[in-house]
């Protein structure tokens, strides 16, 4: 009888054990494809799984995109670009756009959100403004229509200039000029149970101060932080601290809100820049992005205003983008050259590898291709996306990265083994 409670509850344990495999956090990357020189989308896919993404969030709705992400498992979200809110307030065109854009590549590609506009309210076009929540509550219909709401949400992006300050976090509230505007979307976030999209840059905050911002404490380095005076927060990085900035801000407005969740749809670090743009070069990309998305392949992102919630983040971008206006930096936030050699080395060591776009390597983040920004890094090579990522040989201001997939089958192929033969014994 005892015998066979114990060999009952070891099976129950090698059961327990199979059932809930380790996780991370989901790693989301931005694919924009403003320039004249990208590889086609079905060569991009090997890319993105080299650096562990599971997400993708798209800056339109391309068909030839949309049609390469088919049975890839990535969660794909796509956009609505501000140049079409106007039209989205009659909901026939809301329902033709997403009949066409979303629900014709539905369900071999797994589309999860549209974003409708981006960083609208302070883009001072007051007509722009005034289109953006009608366009959403159209577009949200128009999935109502189809079935879809429950497996596709509705949002925007905002940058962090709806804020009237951002520092400390808990002294932030939005701005009153705003208030009007957005408030119609908050609450249309509670009711749909979508979350806000935060464009979050570190980056642009050091560049305007470089003398009184640590630029540890915006890279993820080491660092003594710092301690909200107005909540008791502790911060060791900037992230995390505009994150909550916003969480106050939605407290702020009013206790309905404090559920909104939300997610860093835009966040990086430019590898190159004008002379002006201090702090703009490979050196600190390669540490931003590296240290961010170790963060990520190794235990979930919660802030310490919200520790019960994951943050989903995206990371902007993966390809450096030609013909992207504006300063030099804005061509200089991917990963990738447009060939699919890293601009710089992240470190990431995969056990297993498939082919990428034409040029790229694989290889464990050995001798690379030049950047843009004068330094040569290493080539990652593919793993599965979304797999399990451990750190190896860590250091502050590199990323070594392995997959632990291959590692992981290896020890529950032992681990069953072994408790076969003890299962046996006991019988």
């Amino acid at each position: 009888m005892a015998s066979s409670q114990i060999s009952f509850s070891l099976v129950c344990l090698a059961l327990l054990f199979f059932s809930f495999p380790l996780t991370v956090t989901s790693i989301g990357i931005n694919y924009g494809q403003v320039a004249n020189n990208l590889p086609p989308p079905k060569n991009v896919i090997p890319l993105l799984k080299s650096v562990g993404a599971t997400k993708v969030k798209l800056y339109d709705a391309d068909p030839q995109a949309l049609r390469a992400f088919s049975g890839s498992g990535f969660d794909l979200t796509v956009s609505l670009g501000n140049e079409y809110l106007a039209q989205m307030k009659d909901s026939d065109k809301a329902r033709d756009w997403v009949t066409q854009n979303v629900q014709a590549y539905l369900p071999g590609t797994k589309i999860v959100a549209i974003v409708v506009g981006n960083e609208v309210l302070t883009s001072n076009q007051s007509d722009l403004s005034a289109a953006l929540f009608p366009a959403m509550q159209s577009i949200h219909g128009a999935l109502v229509d189809c079935g879809l709401n429950k497996q596709i949400f509705v949002t925007t992006a905002h940058s962090l200039a709806i804020l009237d300050v951002s520092y400390p976090p808990s002294a932030t509230s939005f701005r009153h000029d705003l208030l009007g505007t957005l408030t119609p979307i908050l609450d249309f976030h509670v009711k749909t149970g979508s979350p806000i999209l935060i464009n979050a840059y570190p980056f642009f905050a050091y560049e305007g101060n470089p003398k009184h911002i640590s630029l540890d404490f915006v890279l993820f380095q080491p660092n003594q932080g710092f301690t909200d005076p107005g909540s008791n927060f502790h911060y060791d990085n900037m992230l995390f601290a505009q994150v909550d900035a916003v969480y106050h801000a939605l407290d702020a407005v009013g206790i309905s809100y404090k559920k909104v969740p939300i997610v860093v749809s835009e966040t990086g670090w430019p590898s190159n820049g004008d002379p002006q743009e201090v702090g703009a070069n490979c050196d600190n990309a390669r540490k931003y992005n590296g240290n961010l998305i170790k963060m990520m392949m190794s235990k979930k992102m919660r802030t310490p205003i919200r520790p019960d919630c994951d943050l989903t983040i995206f990371v902007f971008a993966l390809f450096n983008e030609n013909m992207k206006p504006g300063p030099t930096s804005e061509r200089n936030y991917g990963l990738f050259n447009p060939d699919g050699t890293p601009v710089y080395s992240l470190g990431i060591k995969t056990s297993s590898s498939s082919g990428g776009s034409s040029g790229s390597k694989n290889s464990t983040g050995g001798g690379g291709s030049s950047s843009s920004g004068g330094t040569t890094g290493g080539s990652p090579g593919a793993s599965a996306g979304g797999g399990i990522y451990t750190p190896e040989n860590p250091s502050p201001d590199y990323m070594s990265i392995s997959s632990a997939r291959g590692k992981g089958r290896f020890v529950e192929c032992v681990f069953f083994f072994l408790l076969l033969c003890i299962i046996k014994l006991r019988l």
